[in-house]
């Protein structure tokens, strides 16, 4: 069989563990990113041809120039690396007739409003919420359901463009603002709770590893108030960690993903107890996630993604045996340039952020209680070098 090649597209960096694995496995690696991260840190070893554009938003560009690639090179796999690439792939794919998700499918993971629209067709329970477009709708809406409400871009990622509207008031001066993107937004009842995330690893539609945590304050508030970011793996066969696990294959399955991995959020409702779902991407998860993972189970979040996308019929993918520890993590923006956090000495300590003005802690243990005493205790010292900055409007590399 001929060389098999994967054509990685990411406007940030990152995925560099995916790239490494990808040529672990034997195919050919080609990487397309931006021409402002051509002396990041890329896994230069694994990749054999770099390419470079001024951007990676433009669609017939795109097209263009990897259909240039395509005429002396048989792609056989096209991967967005980053959350802001996976439509451009998904059209690539669609255009190149390469096997993968396509433009629907991808339209569930990346717009908020679709994954929302489609998870309650399928019985999932979702947040109240109302597409920003009719406005005799929106008014109905705002009667119907009490505030406050989150206006969210439909495809932005994180925190990034979200706002808190207390009245309706307060909702029609921001969507003027807003002008002709205002459809690009939708209304949703702010549920008050605790914020989970589950993130998981798709093979031919079976969801065949799933890691429940749950966040420290919800992230949202950690972006928009300030405050230290904490994740920890919640006890396994947990109430709390089952109840995860059901309503994370049932939004898998509603959306139809086949394969690959998935970063999922979900609230538990302050006033009702039940589990709601806010979005899910399909990708690896940020804030350090992959390795917090890793640090209890031994599975590499971005490998086990490699795998899968260059797993064959001859060479089907099989997960590899994982770990049964415990891990979290805290992050904080830091006064400090370099912070050093050689004082914090706990052997549960397995990773250090490395980061201008950031501070950040993974700890593995044998029991979920150790690892939550562990970050409370971290955060309270964190605090002494603590910083805030606002959340961006646009997403930055």
């Amino acid at each position: 069989m001929s060389e098999m090649t994967v054509l990685c597209i990411s406007s940030y960096e990152k995925g560099q563990e995916f790239i490494r694995e990808a040529k672990r496995q034997g195919w050919r690696v080609l990487l397309l990113t931006s021409e402002k991260l051509k002396d990041a840190s890329w896994p230069r070893e694994s990749i054999d041809e770099l390419f470079l554009m001024p951007d990676l938003t433009n669609r017939e560009h795109m097209v263009n120039a990897v259909c240039y690639l395509a005429r002396g090179i048989n792609i056989d796999r096209i991967v967005a690396l980053d959350e802001f690439d996976i439509e451009m792939a998904a059209s690539l794919r669609e255009h190149m007739r390469v096997p993968g998700m396509g433009e629907t499918t991808s339209r569930y993971f990346r717009d908020k409003l679709a994954m929302r629209m489609r998870a309650l067709e399928k019985g999932v329970r979702v947040p109240p919420f109302c597409q920003v477009l009719n406005y005799d709708r929106l008014r109905e809406y705002m009667n119907r359901v009490p505030g406050p409400w989150m206006l969210k871009p439909r495809s932005s990622a994180s925190a990034i463009g979200i706002k808190k509207i207390h009245s309706s008031d307060q909702l029609w001066p921001i969507l003027e603002m807003l002008g002709d993107q205002q459809s690009h937004h939708l209304l949703e009842k702010f549920v008050p709770g605790e914020v989970y995330h589950v993130d998981s690893i798709v093979s031919e539609k079976k969801v065949v590893f799933a890691a429940a945590s749950k966040y420290g304050a919800p992230p949202i508030n950690v972006s928009h108030d300030g405050g230290i970011f904490t994740s920890r793996l919640l006890p396994r066969k947990s109430k709390e960690e089952k109840a995860l696990q059901e309503i994370n294959k049932d939004v898998i399955k509603a959306l139809g993903l086949v394969r690959g991995v998935t970063h999922a959020e979900f609230i538990k409702g302050k006033e009702d107890g039940e589990l709601y779902f806010l979005e899910i991407a399909s990708r690896v998860g940020g804030a350090n996630i992959a390795e917090t993972i890793e640090a209890a189970t031994g599975l590499n979040l971005w490998s086990e993604w490699a795998r899968i996308e260059t797993s064959t019929e001859e060479h089907p993918y099989k997960l590899k045996k994982s770990n049964n520890l415990y891990s979290g993590v805290i992050i904080s923006l830091s006064r400090q340039q370099w912070t050093d956090t050689s004082a914090y000495n706990d052997p549960e300590i397995v990773w250090r952020m490395n980061k201008e003005h950031h501070a950040g802690l993974i700890v593995a243990a044998e029991t979920p209680e150790r690892v939550q005493e562990l970050l409370e205790s971290y955060s309270q010292r964190f605090m002494r070098f603590y910083a805030t900055m606002p959340v961006p409007d646009k997403p930055t590399s």
